[in-house]
């Protein structure tokens, strides 16, 4: 054997090697439009892989992951891992601000390490208001067998994705905001996917698909539950049973009891629930809309089944109450405020959660963003923040900078609200790399709103109602605030949140209320290292898409009729294999 087949192979070797740590988990999603009947009336749905909603993905701290999609819709598609941090690949979130679409009858390949995180997550198509047809599923992180969790380990794993739903498609929603027009109430609330358990003959029509979940009596079982819905808080509840709350985006809780926990649009939890009640019947699960006039609102409801294996007849009589606090606006929120960070518990790491200090941080920047009801701009009905309705980008933010494409953002978003007229513009915050960011966001609307911020877990450090103004902070909580991605804003109060700007690249920040972002309550936190030779932030992937005023960058994709499959699902270890009988021979 030559020198140069003894060199090639211990190469292959050591590559091989390098990521044996950190292995490989593959996905192969179709996205298609389907007809289902979840409420009882035909429509169009997205689903993946012929299902709605799509696969469950369950990986493991550090793992590398693989998902080729092909887009079958007749419109571009992007999927967002919401709460995934995407640590120095802000290419691969998934988002207008971030990458281009993927067309019609393309295939692309996500591919990101699901680095130092564990926790309960989701994934939604974020193009277009398609999330409100569909197109999403549960995201799982699980820890490393070496690391400690704070619970014992479960009979099973059960993902449930509440969220309300309307009859019309995402495609008539979307024009009924096009046209200056409300979405109005929902059509009702979907569980997995599926409508309401016939609990009562006139609120419910017969035929439906209910979502039923099998337990063992006795045994205990972990929910990870998450809002993917439109805009409607939903308070989550089982007929006799504890919630005991153990986990959240990523940051294990102190755990506590609750009769039934307020899910705000975008939030994920994780409960343990003990299956200690007797099997004489079947039992409610309950999602009911928040924050708006539940006596009006009662058709907006999603009821599935808890069923034991030894259950002697079905669910019936009323469903269980939710919270009786017509008239205490204060309930809710001191519920939110009860949720604790398990400060002496591991994460994904072997360290206590608690061990990064936040609260002892200086705060480098300063701002709030204020939200109000929608506004006239330039003939259009609009959404804000800080009198700025966000127009996005033709051209992705990190893929203009590398090109050098000027005019396409402007690094001038107000650190305080404007005071003149509100503009629509493509303005975004300029983040200090490795700084440390207060936000305080200023709900002045009527309606419920839940923030998100993607590359990160931001600390949830203080809320309350009124105006937030500098000796608000003294009510901060500077020691076990949570750490999470989504945090809810009551109407006509704040929520601030604490950032550690230690992720290079752009950033999304948005509310979750469909409708409002929709119409422009977003921006993007751009988060550069300054030195030119820096290594913190990962380049273009190969496959990156062009668009916009790159668009002639864009080469030409050979469209079949068959779903095509990514070189990134071949094994690894196959590969290599491959390559070594090739020099071999």
């Amino acid at each position: 054997m030559d020198l140069f087949k003894i060199l090639f192979l211990m190469f292959l070797v050591n590559f091989s090697f390098c990521f044996a740590a950190d292995p490989y988990a593959f996905y192969n999603f179709e996205v298609s439009y389907i007809t289902a009947s979840p409420l009882g009336v035909p429509q169009q749905v997205i689903a993946i892989n012929g299902k709605f909603p799509g696969p469950t993905i369950n990986v493991t701290t550090n793992e590398n992951l693989v998902v080729n999609v092909r887009n079958k819709l007749d419109e571009g598609l992007l999927l967002h891992w919401s709460g995934i941090q995407q640590r120095r690949v802000s290419w691969q979130d998934g988002l207008a601000g971030t990458n281009c679409p993927i067309p019609p009858k393309w295939n692309w390949t996500y591919e990101f390490q699901v680095k130092d995180q564990i926790g309960s997550f989701f994934y939604f198509p974020s193009l277009h208001f398609q999330r409100a047809s569909g197109g999403f599923g549960s995201f799982i992180v699980n820890p490393r067998s070496v690391i400690p969790v704070p619970f014992s380990t479960p009979e099973g794993d059960i993902t449930i994705a509440i969220g309300d739903w309307y009859t019309r498609n995402h495609t008539a929603l979307r024009k009924a905001l096009d046209d200056g027009k409300d979405l109005g109430m929902p059509d009702g609330v979907l569980i997995n996917g599926k409508g309401p358990y016939q609990y009562n003959t006139t609120l419910v029509p017969d035929g439906i698909d209910y979502e039923t979940i099998t337990v063992h009596p006795g045994k205990t079982y972990r929910l990870r539950v998450s809002n993917v819905g439109i805009s409607t808080s939903l308070n989550f509840r089982i007929q006799g049973h504890n919630l005991v709350l153990a986990e959240s985006e990523g940051s294990y809780t102190v755990q506590q009891n609750y009769t039934s926990l307020d899910i705000h649009v975008g939030q994920s939890y994780s409960f343990l629930v003990t299956m200690d009640q007797n099997a004489s019947s079947d039992y409610y699960i309950v999602a009911s809309a928040r924050i708006v006039n539940e006596t009006i609102w009662r058709r907006v409801t999603g009821v599935g089944i808890l069923h034991y294996t030894n259950s002697k007849g079905k669910a019936k009589g009323h469903l269980p109450p939710g919270p009786q606090d017509e008239f205490d606006k204060t309930f809710s929120m001191n519920q939110a405020r009860s949720i604790r960070w398990n400060v002496s518990a591991s994460g994904a790491r072997p360290n206590p959660q608690g061990s990064f200090k936040y609260g002892s941080i200086n705060v480098t920047d300063v701002y709030v963003l204020r939200n109000k009801p929608p506004v006239k701009i330039n003939g259009k009905r609009r959404t804000t923040l800080s009198g700025i309705s966000f127009v996005n980008p033709s051209t992705p933010i990190r893929l203009a900078d590398k090109h050098k494409v000027k005019g396409v953002y402007k690094l001038d978003f107000p650190k305080r609200p404007l005071t003149g007229p509100p503009r629509m513009e493509t303005s975004i915050i300029n983040g200090t790399y490795r700084g440390f960011m207060e936000v305080i966001l200023q709900n002045n609307d009527t309606k419920m709103q839940s923030y998100h911020m993607s590359g990160y877990a931001f600390f949830a450090v203080g809320m309350d109602y009124g105006e937030w103004t500098e000796n608000s902070r003294g009510t901060y909580n500077k020691w076990d605030g949570i750490a999470r991605s989504t945090i809810q804003v009551y109407p006509g109060a704040w929520s601030a949140i604490l950032i550690s700007l230690d992720n290079p690249g752009a950033w999304n920040l948005r509310t979750e209320n469909l409708d409002s972002w929709y119409l422009g309550q977003e921006t993007y936190v751009r988060v550069i290292n300054p030195d030119e030779n820096n290594k913190t932030e990962f380049g273009a992937p190969a496959n990156v898409l062009y668009c916009g005023a790159l668009q002639k960058l864009q080469k030409p994709q050979k469209i079949s009729s068959s779903a095509t499959r990514s070189i990134g699902f071949t094994s690894l270890s196959m590969v290599v294999m491959a390559l070594v009988m090739m020099v071999l021979h």
